[in-house]
């Protein structure tokens, strides 16, 4: 079994109650780095890593350019940048043109950390009210990858979810409270 080498979540609408309930889940061991992309306002504050730092014993950072990914740490775009993977390991930010009408997006995140990682990669679609998220998705399957989707049923907003399951032949559509368990055994490479 492919085993995990990064975790790739995106989320928009609902997002924050979505992400502390899945991180909440995961030990303070995990072996390897997330990268988190949450629609948010351009005029953001910052409090979202503050906010998810709270309810998990990983380490939470604002991505900042040319940071590398160290395990245990959950990684969150900033507002109004684009977070890319570049290569194995290095994070990097970008303010090009919202794509989908985001920035960050999911897709850019996706989309480079599927190029970089291939097999080594899962990706979490999560709540949220666009379609933001599953081209890329479907681009992780491409590379090899692992998708995981939240049921659209246990989503505060289900269209994102929907994209992600209509637009890519996803590995897993779980209730939310189910995803960090199957993060687990991905990235231990027991079976899911």
């Amino acid at each position: 079994m492919r085993r995990t080498e990064l975790v790739t979540i995106g989320t928009s609408l609902g997002g924050l109650q979505a992400l502390l309930v899945l991180l909440a889940s995961l030990p303070a061991g995990l072996a390897v780095p997330m990268v988190i992309v949450q629609h948010r306002g351009p005029a953001n504050d910052g409090s979202l890593v503050g906010l998810l730092q709270q309810g998990t014993a990983l380490r939470v950072a604002e991505a900042e350019d040319k940071m590398p990914l160290e395990p245990q740490t959950v990684y969150v775009a900033p507002s109004d940048y684009h977070l890319l993977i570049e290569d194995r390991g290095w994070l990097s930010l970008s303010t090009e043109a919202p794509v989908r009408s985001a920035r960050p997006s999911i897709d850019v995140l996706f989309e480079t950390a599927a190029d970089a990682y291939g097999a080594a990669l899962t990706g979490v679609l999560l709540t949220g009210a666009s379609a933001d998220g599953a081209a890329g998705l479907a681009h992780i399957k491409r590379c090899g990858g692992h998708a995981i989707v939240q049921d659209p049923d246990t989503a505060e907003s289900p269209a994102m979810p929907a994209a992600g399951i209509a637009a890519a032949a996803v590995d897993y559509v779980l209730p939310l409270e189910r995803i960090g368990g199957h993060l687990v055994k991905l990235v231990e490479g027991t079976r899911a």
